[in-house]
Parts: structure tokens; sequence; C-alpha cells
């Protein structure tokens, strides 16, 4: 069993190595959708996502509550959740916390840690500091949330202009702390 976190910036082939890594594994996919369509673009972006995937996969629109439909997949099948990014917004949009969404994230870890499985996020930390509390904060949680699947996970990808640079030969502060 696998867990593989795939970090990057805004088109860097994230999504497109998930749905690679997904149809490599011969297994049936059960594919996790974190978006809302919340315009036109953004419904357009959400269409073309859906095109680049099997017909034969099953697709779980969750915004919010990405545990349930991970409960839900029979064992053998690969889960690919699409993406943190936009869970960690929608659960900050909602109300919720830093701390309530690091435990939600460290339930979805130890879901996860048992099936094979790709998680696609944002990284987001590498640019300007936000100039609002609510941009740090989305910032701060999601770089909480990226560091918990990386040490989790038993292979961390960044991607970055469509090249994949896997970060398992870098150590990890977090495991000296």
């Amino acid at each position: 069993m696998a867990l593989v976190l795939l970090l990057g910036g805004a088109r860097s082939g994230k999504s497109a190595m998930a749905v690679q890594l997904a149809a490599d594994s011969q297994a049936p996919v059960t594919f996790i959708a974190t978006a809302s369509a919340g315009d036109d673009e953004m419904a357009e972006r959400i269409r073309r996502h859906r095109e680049s995937r099997a017909a034969e996969w099953k697709t779980v629109e969750a915004p919010i509550d990405v545990l349930a439909p991970i409960r839900a997949t029979p064992a053998g099948d690969f889960i690919v959740i699409d993406c943190l990014t936009l869970w960690v917004a929608n659960l900050l949009g909602g109300g919720a916390g830093a701390a309530e969404i690091d435990s939600a994230a460290a339930e979805v870890v130890r879901a996860l840690q048992a099936r094979d499985s790709v998680v696609v996020s944002n990284e987001v930390g590498l640019g300007i500091v936000p100039v609002n509390e609510l941009a740090r904060s989305f910032r701060d949680v999601l770089g909480s949330v990226n560091a918990l699947f990386a040490q989790a996970a038993d292979r961390a990808v960044l991607m970055v202009a469509g090249r994949a640079l896997d970060l398992a030969s870098i150590e990890s502060v977090l495991e000296r702390t």
C-alpha cells in the first residue's frame, strides 16, 4: 500500500501525474474531487479535469467531507484526492479553524495509509507574504496540512513545469523535532 503526495504550483502537472498514477495502478479508481464551481471559469476547469479521467472511474464530489468517501471506497480501489488546496480553502471558508483542519487532515491521513492513493496539493508558501490575515492563515494552514501528508506519505513529489522532483532523498526537518 502506498500514499503518494503530489505538490506543486498552478499548472505544474500535479493532476496529470495523479491521473497517470491512478491509471497505472490497474485498479478500480475512486476520484474524490474537492472543487466547487463558483463561477464559469471554475466550471470549465472542472469539466476539463473530468474529461481527463477514464470513464469507468467513480468520481465523488466532496468539497468538505473527504473522509466519508474514503471510508465508502472498496478496499481494492485506488483513491485520488484532488486537491487538498481547495479542501482547506472550503473548510476555512466554512468557518473551521487551523486546529480543526489539522485534526481533519490527520484523520484523512490515517484513513489513506492503508490504501493505494495519491493526493494532490498546491505548494503556496513559495511566494510573497500575503497582505491580509485570511490569505496568510490559508497559506499557513495549507503548509501545515501539506507537511502532515508529506511526513505520512510513502512518496512525496514536487511538480515543477511538468517535471517530477522526488522529495524522498531530502531530509525532513520535522523528523528531527
